[in-house]
């Protein structure tokens, strides 16, 4: 990979919405490929959202889970994702993705475990809140943020759909790239 100042990994399963999330951010709508297929994430994926070429990068992982791979090219991935979440010194933190809607899976807390065992801070982030019915909006929340074991505080809630919640993490993102600096 090139040389960059600091990263930010997003992290999540296949079909979390990595790539719309990404194009919600750059308020773009064809700069991260989305499909409604799991899996559609196979390399590392460099997005630079300042166009003064700051070397300040959200980097995409492929999402762990489903995906219409063969186990060699799964193993593939696995590989290129632990080398790079174990190796790359640019690193600050991971951004896990959890989709709001059904809270965190057990390969979510699987990979949560892993990325504290690595000694990786990690920011989460719940997707998909428009898809939560307002009826139990308080209670998914409270769920997800009982499950992951964090503050209310420590979890952004945005939707790639509505835009809600995207100022927001776009602020938390600059700010955590920011203080690295």
């Amino acid at each position: 990979m090139p040389d960059s100042e600091v990263e930010l990994a997003l992290v999540g399963r296949s079909n979390v919405g990595k790539s719309s999330l990404l194009n919600a951010l750059a308020n773009r709508r064809k700069l991260a490929h989305t499909s409604k297929a799991p899996g559609a994430t196979r390399l590392l994926n460099l997005y630079e959202l300042d166009p003064e070429g700051s070397g300040r990068w959200l980097v995409d992982l492929p999402g762990y889970g489903y995906a219409k791979v063969g186990k060699a090219e799964q193993q593939r991935w696995q590989k290129m994702i632990e080398g790079y979440l174990t190796e790359r010194s640019q690193l600050i933190a991971a951004v896990v993705l959890i989709d709001g809607a059904i809270g965190p899976t057990p390969l979510d807390m699987q990979t949560i475990e892993w990325l504290d065992h690595i000694g990786l801070p990690q920011r989460f982030v719940a997707t998909k809140v428009d898809k939560v019915k307002a009826s139990k909006s308080r209670a998914r929340r409270r769920e997800l943020i009982a499950a992951l074991g964090v503050a209310a505080s420590e979890v952004r809630w945005v939707s790639a759909t509505t835009g809600a919640g995207i100022p927001e993490l776009r602020g938390d993102i600059a700010k955590a790239f920011d203080d690295e600096a």
